[in-house]
């Protein structure tokens, strides 16, 4: 989609690996995110390891003028990572993007829907 017709950013936020194939799953979910909302621009951005980081890939969205971007912690159980580091790199994107409003959602394993998600895939699978 063009981005001029875009409406919004939503940034699936993992750890990354040094295993290319690592990111698989995840860009998945972001293609499945993207033909479920074709007004968003959705990208994955890694912690580590990987390429494009967070503040590279906020920052390719403000370029193309996204004013609204949502990020998605990719985590299931929330360490250091989802509750230090993330929320201190988007408090720094938020002071470089004054302009845009940037929202943090909690981390995917924290969500009771995703749990019940999940929790009826391992019970059906037996």
């Amino acid at each position: 989609m063009n981005p001029s017709t875009m409406t919004h950013g939503l940034i699936l936020f993992a750890h990354g690996s040094r295993d290319p194939q690592w990111r698989a799953p995840m860009e998945a979910i972001a293609a499945r995110a993207a033909a479920l909302d074709p007004q968003a621009r959705v990208a994955c951005a890694y912690l580590e390891l990987m390429e494009p980081d967070l503040p590279a890939c906020a920052s390719a969205m403000v370029a193309d003028g996204l004013t609204r971007i949502t990020i998605v912690p990719m985590f299931l159980g929330v360490g250091r990572h989802a509750r230090e580091d993330l929320p201190q790199i988007v408090a720094s994107l938020r002071q470089q993007h004054p302009a845009v409003n940037f929202e943090l959602r909690p981390a995917i394993g924290e969500d009771a829907a995703v749990v019940e998600l999940l929790a009826q895939f391992v019970a059906s699978h037996r």
